[in-house]
């Protein structure tokens, strides 16, 4: 028998903000939340995935797996269509109208105004980009679905190298010197930050595309000096770099994001990446 409250899958689930999700506080007390990681279910396995979906009816969907290295995109572009777009496709198509939230990313846009707002126009430059525009287009075609487009996520993951901060912080604790770029521009965000965002929202009505991220535009640069002020270590081992300089898969120098329209949404603020960080401290 169903329960009370609805249904919730979350994909994703030893992800970073997948396993956030399952972990939170704010999660719907009523709600039987299902998650789900790779041992669980292949995602690629339409089949199969249909076969649980049947199974267990979910009223609401959070997608937060992806193929979201930007080389292994590079390297395997076919592979990152079937994971980041077909799995959003037969999503997509099995929910109908329910509600399906799709986890996106601030670099469908290709840096070079800044402040971003939902309707300015997308333009991505890498292969792991152009997989969440299609997904993307998939999603806002539903009668219930909502894109949320974020940054870079300071967190704790399970493996402890996933998040940007675990690999700043291991690279520092091993002697190595990070050359961080000042002229790209990101709105890092505690993943706790997003997860109470991402419940409110599961339980909202609000479709289309909203941006939830910190609302303190920094540099690569930036971000590390206050990582290593947290950390107490890194502060040596930083060196400046420009994106005039690098070689490699293009980069968007600055996809900081407008979230005013979330913003007026959520029961509570959205802080700053600095505010937060001093608030959270080294407990993430």
């Amino acid at each position: 028998m169903k329960p009370v409250g609805k249904t919730c899958w979350v994909t994703g689930a030893g992800g970073l903000i997948g396993s956030a999700l399952m972990r939170s506080a704010w999660r719907p007390r009523d709600w039987e939340v299902i998650g789900l990681g790779r041992p669980d279910l292949e995602l690629t396995d339409s089949t199969a995935v249909s076969r649980r979906f049947e199974r267990d009816q979910p009223d609401v969907v959070i997608h937060c797996a992806a193929l979201s290295r930007g080389p292994t995109c590079e390297a395997d572009p076919d592979r990152a269509w079937r994971c980041n777009v077909e799995v959003v496709r037969c999503l997509a198509e099995l929910c109908g109208d329910r509600r399906l939230l799709l986890m996106s990313t601030d670099l469908v846009f290709d840096g070079r105004q800044g402040r971003y707002r939902e309707g300015d126009e997308v333009h991505p430059l890498t292969v792991y980009a152009r997989t969440k525009v299609a997904a993307e287009e998939r999603v806002r075609a539903l009668a219930d679905g909502l894109v949320i487009r974020t940054s870079l996520n300071h967190g704790r993951s399970d493996e402890g190298n996933r998040a940007f901060n675990e690999e700043m912080r291991l690279a520092w604790q091993a002697g190595r010197s990070l050359k961080l770029f000042t002229d790209e521009f990101r709105n890092p965000i505690g993943v706790p930050v997003t997860v109470r965002a991402l419940w409110e929202l599961a339980q909202g009505r609000e479709t289309g595309v909203l941006h939830v991220a910190g609302e303190e535009r920094l540099s690569r640069w930036e971000i590390g000096e206050r990582l290593a002020e947290v950390y107490g270590v890194g502060k040596d081992l930083m060196e400046r770099s420009s994106l005039k300089d690098y070689v490699g898969a293009p980069r968007s120098p600055d996809t900081s994001l407008d979230t005013g329209r979330a913003q007026g949404l959520l029961g509570f603020r959205l802080p700053g990446y600095s505010e937060w960080l001093r608030e959270a401290g080294d407990s993430l």
